[in-house]
């Protein structure tokens, strides 16, 4: 079984990963640590879309 990811699920499954690690380590209450988790993906996930809008407007 071979996985093929394209740039953008590669980097949301990161985001996704390391969301996770964020929420767990920086802390101590189950709620926050979700909530954190959370925030970090979004922020993530917004750093994804506005980095490829700004590679778009670079190659047009």
């Amino acid at each position: 079984m071979k996985i093929e990811l394209t740039h953008f699920s590669a980097a949301i499954v990161f985001a996704f990963f390391a969301s996770i690690v964020f929420g767990i380590t920086q802390k101590n209450e189950p709620k926050e640590m979700i909530r954190y988790g959370v925030k970090c993906f979004g922020m993530f996930f917004g750093g994804v879309i506005a980095a490829s809008w700004v590679m778009w407007l670079l190659k047009h």
